[in-house]
């Protein structure tokens, strides 16, 4: 049996990104950390931790992680049904849930599940951000308990929610539109105009060029890891991108921006990926998540 310390103890390290750090939440020494780090490890006889700046965690470590942060909503529900067991020292009452989001869904609709989830559980959410092509690979690994997704196959040991679908539009500047497609959005047009691109992982622009020309175009694009920044940047003629219809329609329809062909949206649906375990609190998010796509996603 794995003790509870042991599991917080690598939780924390891979949390904070530091020994130091942990050793500052858990009101220990960094020291002790470390020995804590190392019985852990000689205990299920692989390495947890690679030391780093910051320290992260092995595929042995993220199992454990996800364990860990089980255990502890196992412990806070049995206080919050049992007071007296409460820790004298509030802090040491709170418990994580880490999950896995795409940029888009966080920046538009995702915060007001976070807000109805928090008036209702003290539990704190460490929120990870990939494309949402990627983040069921969080969960796979074990690294999250749960994920906003595009994949509706479930992950070994989750279970499934469809939660809408985000529309995206390819837009950009009046300006940008003049300067770049005045002769037509077409592939030589496309393939001089600049494009804006989360980062290496974003194939929406490729998937949007793919379904109107039916066929693959090189895409010259800049980087841009920020969906405030991606609608900024089209603003500012800069290039154009797949921004959420959530994010621009204010813009649309002020002309402010402008779709590349009208009408012409890319639907992406989305799901919850939840890991199938009888936590009362992951099923508290879980229904504030559902609550919120259901008011935003179509």
């Amino acid at each position: 049996m794995l003790e509870s310390t042991l599991l917080a103890t690598v939780a924390s390290v891979v949390r904070e990104g530091s020994f130091e750090r942990a050793a500052r939440m858990l009101h220990i020494t960094p020291s002790a950390v470390s020995q804590r780090i190392r019985q852990m490890e000689e205990r299920v006889g692989a390495v947890l931790i690679v030391r780093g700046q910051p320290c992260t965690a092995t595929e042995a470590g993220a199992r454990i992680c996800r364990h860990a942060d089980s255990v502890a909503m196992l412990e806070h529900d049995l206080r919050r049904d049992l007071p007296a067991l409460a820790p004298e020292d509030a802090q040491a009452a709170h418990t994580t849930i880490r999950i896995a989001i795409n940029a888009d869904s966080l920046s538009t609709w995702f915060v007001t599940a976070m807000r109805d989830f928090s008036a209702q559980s003290r539990v704190l959410l460490d929120v990870a951000v990939d494309d949402q092509d990627q983040t069921n690979e969080w969960l796979r690994r074990g690294h999250v308990l749960a994920a906003v997704t595009s994949h509706a196959k479930a992950v070994q040991g989750c279970k499934v929610r469809k939660l809408g679908t985000l529309r995206y539009c390819a837009t950009a500047s009046p300006a940008f539109m003049q300067q770049h497609f005045a002769s037509g959005v077409n592939a030589d047009t496309l393939a001089r105009a600049p494009s804006i691109v989360f980062d290496r992982n974003d194939r929406l622009q490729e998937r949007w060029v793919r379904r109107q020309l039916r066929r693959d175009v090189a895409l010259p694009a800049h980087r841009l890891p920020s969906s405030q920044a991606f609608v900024d940047a089209a603003l500012a003629d800069v290039g154009w991108g797949m921004n959420p219809l959530l994010s621009v329609q204010d813009h649309m329809s002020k002309r402010r921006l402008v779709e590349l062909v009208p009408g012409r949206a890319l639907d992406v649906p989305l799901y919850w990926q939840v890991a199938q375990q009888p936590l009362p609190e992951l099923e508290r998010l879980t229904r504030s998540v559902v609550a919120a796509a259901g008011q935003a996603l179509l």
